[in-house]
């Protein structure tokens, strides 16, 4: 095993699965059911005011965008939005809740190639019961030696989990969809921060780049990881 690297931590939806363009087609949808009462610019800007407001009381997830949406559907329209509308959103919710899982490119080979040489975790945040559906549907349940669903990701929280579960953040690499998530905290917490892009990013995840801090790195995609945690050491 690796002197530097002990544990190496993957992030879940868009990193190793889709999942923020079902949040994307629901949200057109969204669009399209409230177009007689606001534009979709607009929309979105109250939508995701909503969900940042959200998240404390309702956490990450489907569960809580859903929520949101109903919540900015009665705001732009001064309450007269009909029920219909409203029963339409908790349907695209639920349809969201059943959706299909689709690794992304390179996502098994990776964590297969890593899971021999290192302790492998997987930490997302997000509703418990879908993260769980998500990761059983994925196939890729048994290559984790822990998973850990959080409320939030700190670099508290990651250095609890890194110590828990590995030797330390110092011993620890995440790589993630996420720059705001997945790698900055676990910098900050003195860990390794990979950012794994995704064409679509949900607007609260968006931060910038550390470029000058020495434990950050980008790859293309996950088929560059395993190289790139052998190259790390």
């Amino acid at each position: 095993m690796s002197q530097n690297l002990t544990t190496i931590a993957f992030d879940a939806d868009d990193t190793l699965w889709h999942n923020e363009r079902f949040f994307k087609l629901t949200q057109d949808r969204f669009a399209d059911l409230l177009r007689d009462y606001v534009d979709g610019h607009h929309l979105a800007e109250h939508l995701l005011a909503a969900e940042k407001r959200n998240l404390g009381h309702y956490g990450f997830g489907i569960k809580g965008f859903t929520l949101s949406m109903i919540e900015t559907a009665i705001d732009v329209t001064d309450g007269r939005v009909p029920a219909s509308v409203i029963s339409e959103l908790i349907a695209a919710g639920r349809e969201m809740l059943e959706h299909t899982i689709e690794l992304l490119p390179h996502a098994r080979e990776a964590v297969e190639a890593v899971a021999g040489t290192h302790r492998v975790l997987l930490v997302t945040k997000g509703d418990l019961l879908d993260q769980e559906r998500k990761l059983a549907q994925s196939g890729l349940g048994d290559l984790f030696d822990a998973v850990e669903v959080v409320s939030d990701k700190t670099p508290q929280v990651y250095t609890r989990i890194f110590d828990r579960h590995g030797t330390g953040a110092a011993h620890a690499l995440m790589a993630g969809n996420s720059l705001r998530s997945d790698v900055n905290p676990v910098i900050a917490a003195g860990g390794w921060g990979v950012h794994v892009p995704h064409d679509l990013t949900w607007g609260y995840e968006v931060d910038d780049a550390p470029e000058d801090a020495s434990r950050f790195r980008k790859v293309k995609n996950l088929g560059e990881l395993p190289a790139l945690v052998q190259e790390i050491g």
